[in-house]
């Protein structure tokens, strides 16, 4: 279909647009050819309709809203019929004794809670049956709170800036950190005033650490206990119970003299590895894994968080949620990487 360079008259061209539009679905009803085959012949560029539409510079300028309207509805129209076409051709391969309309549908995947998340929400549960409830501290805390109230001095190895994550502030005498233990929690909740206390802090935490056991950013739990005449056997009781609760009767602890700042005595708990069953693995070398490290808390902390250290004792432990979760009976984890590599492979397992 051939035009003049010369004007063409706006009812001419528009009746160029409907029969092109009545050859195009003319077309589309008799081929059968896919349908993005067909959209490219019947709309591409080397279509009828585009040699058309290149020509409405042709008609008269006041005329081509006009034009241009009638051309939008042609295209319209023939991706309507092209539709229609498609949509044919499929339900025709598809009989009633092919298709089953009462059968179900596919539901959607359904996510669960990550591994470390289940770890916190179960360990929580189990403290709370004695007593213990869980509270909420800062995790980017002052100096005062996360060190120096603990009785650690300012040459302390922790305090090294290759250990502690620091915050600038040029401002301010006071230093900031983010927090590398729960233990910033002890203090804070002394100053509460509400004697006895029994607290489980879970936080994440910050250090300067990244192996097959350490990673930069991890989450801790603090257990504290102050009441009048509590005792090492109190805190020896306290871990025998969530051993027990949380990795299984079979399981095995033990207490090695050690030395923290802010307990005295202090105390390395290990637990038997649920990897290799303490015969000795990559994660634990020798059949035993750090679990946690505890104490009876120091008078000078008592003190520093207002408490009687005559009146009152108490005991403290803190240990870390993803070694906790790692060693749990059954896991068997021996890269705490793996947690938070993100590998829905690895995750869907929990």
């Amino acid at each position: 279909m051939s035009t003049s360079e010369n004007s063409i008259a706006t009812p001419n061209f528009i009746g160029m647009l409907i029969q092109a539009q009545e050859d195009a679905l003319a077309a589309a009803a008799t081929s059968d050819k896919p349908a993005d085959m067909l959209r490219l012949e019947l709309l591409g560029a080397k279509s009828e309709l585009a040699k058309l539409t290149k020509q409405i510079r042709s008609v008269p300028k006041e005329d081509r809203p006009q034009v241009g309207t009638v051309v939008n509805q042609v295209k319209k129209a023939i991706v309507e019929a092209i539709e229609r076409k498609n949509v044919s051709r499929v339900t025709s391969h598809v009989s009633q004794e092919d298709f089953d309309l009462t059968e179900p549908g596919v539901l959607p995947p359904q996510g669960h809670l990550h591994i470390v998340t289940q770890a916190i929400t179960e360990i929580t549960r189990i403290f709370e049956r004695i007593g213990f409830t869980r509270v909420r501290h800062p995790e980017v805390d002052w100096d005062w709170y996360a060190f120096e109230s603990l009785n650690m001095p300012p040459h302390h190895p922790a305090r090294d800036e290759w250990e502690t994550f620091f915050i600038d502030t040029p401002k301010s005498k006071r230093q900031i950190v983010l927090t590398p233990h729960t233990s910033n929690g002890q203090v804070r909740e002394m100053e509460k005033g509400k004697l006895p206390i029994r607290m489980i802090n879970i936080a994440k935490c910050y250090r300067r650490q990244v192996d097959v056991s350490h990673t930069p950013m991890f989450h801790q739990f603090e257990g504290m206990y102050i009441d009048r005449n509590v005792s090492i056997g109190h805190l020896k009781g306290f871990i025998d119970y969530f051993v027990k609760q949380y990795f299984g009767p079979e399981r095995k602890f033990r207490l090695r003299p050690f030395h923290f700042q802010f307990t005295e005595p202090s105390f390395e708990v290990d637990i038997s590895c649920g990897v290799c069953l303490g015969r000795g693995c990559r994660l634990c070398k020798e059949g035993w894994l750090e679990l946690a490290g505890s104490g009876m808390i120091h008078p000078v902390v008592l003190q520093n968080g207002g408490v009687d250290p005559n009146k009152y004792s108490g005991f403290a432990i803190g240990w870390g949620v993803e070694r906790t979760s790692m060693m749990k009976s059954g896991t068997k984890l021996d890269d705490i990487r793996l947690l938070y590599g993100n590998d829905v492979r690895f995750l869907e397992q929990f």
